[in-house]
């Protein structure tokens, strides 16, 4: 394990973000944003890093979690902390069944098993105008209360919001050091050999979508609150390119790639969009240069530089001064 993927160290740069991206950052809902994303990315990396599972379904459960938000705090007025759980619960729930008959098939396969259960719930949410909205999603999503007072002003849902980004980075960091996570690079590595030694393959795999799909639709249900609405898009399968997308930028060696990830790509859309109104071209051509010069994400970069720094550092210090 890299010296920079330690438990303290990654508790260390995650507490590092949160404190800061306010004095970084003049947007209160871009900072909030990158935090909503880095966990569902995080989320994603579970699959993606941890489990060799490339799922182009993630954006499945961030639709179905801006939906219950929608749904429950709009229409029935359902306490918040309540919204959360059910969120957590139907990702959970949606995802094992998405996972249950995904991982039935391997490789490009599987790959277009998820984005054909992709564009299904994309097309249920449009059917179903009454209960989705439809184009227009579902509008007025409120912001939950703190003592009385509504967490209207755009920093202080950020501090709502980082509070969740510690516990959620911090359970999935007990989640991949535990023998429930080392299982998933076994099987990573090598599934048949996993198989042979007498693990439950599908079921780790299935185990690892539920967990991923809960902590997706509980970003789906901040992102719903942070900007008032819960849009058809939420749900299209270009979410799931997006998380994907961030996912490998950042890195899928570590979780605290997941926020380098969400952070570089979230700043890099908001910058270019204000510079040229064609900026996805050039998003497109860094996304380009990433994927040839930085195949381990923008996080094995820091390690690379770490190491090198670290190399240096040792080698002066063992020459020592000229005399």
């Amino acid at each position: 394990m890299h010296v920079l993927d330690t438990v303290k160290v990654q508790i260390f740069l995650a507490l590092a973000t949160v404190v800061i991206l306010p004095l970084v950052l003049s947007s209160g809902i871009l900072a909030t944003e990158i935090l909503i994303y880095a966990m569902v990315v995080a989320a994603c990396n579970l699959l993606l890093g941890y489990t060799g599972l490339l799922s182009f379904g993630q954006g499945i459960f961030f639709g179905l979690g801006t939906y219950v938000a929608g749904v429950l705090t709009t229409r029935w007025q359902v306490p918040v902390p309540l919204v959360m759980l059910c969120a957590v619960v139907l990702g959970a729930v949606v995802a094992t069944a998405v996972g249950w008959f995904s991982i039935r098939r391997q490789g490009v396969y599987f790959v277009m098993l998820t984005l054909a259960f992709s564009q299904m719930f994309y097309f249920l949410a449009y059917t179903f105008s009454d209960i989705t909205g439809g184009d227009n999603g579902l509008l007025g999503v409120p912001r939950p209360q703190l003592m009385g007072h509504t967490l209207d002003g755009p920093w202080s849902y950020y501090t709502y919001v980082a509070l969740f980004f510690l516990v959620i980075f911090s359970l999935l960091l007990v989640v991949t050091r535990s023998t429930f996570g080392r299982t998933l690079l076994a099987i990573r590595e090598n599934e048949g050999r996993a198989a042979a030694i007498g693990f439950p393959v599908r079921l780790f795999k299935i185990e690892a979508f539920a967990i991923s799909g809960a902590i997706t639709a509980l970003g789906g249900a901040l992102h719903a609150m942070l900007i008032g609405i819960a849009p058809l898009e939420s749900i299209n399968y270009h979410t799931s390119e997006m998380i994907l997308v961030m996912t490998i930028i950042g890195g899928s060696t570590s979780l605290f790639g997941s926020v380098v990830g969400a952070g570089f790509y979230l700043v890099l859309a908001d910058t270019l969009s204000v510079i040229w109104p064609r900026w996805l071209l050039l998003l497109g051509l860094v996304l380009v240069a990433v994927a040839l010069f930085f195949q381990r994400g923008l996080w094995g970069l820091v390690e690379r530089l770490w190491d090198g720094t670290i190399a240096r550092f040792a080698t002066s210090k063992k020459e020592g001064p000229d005399v």
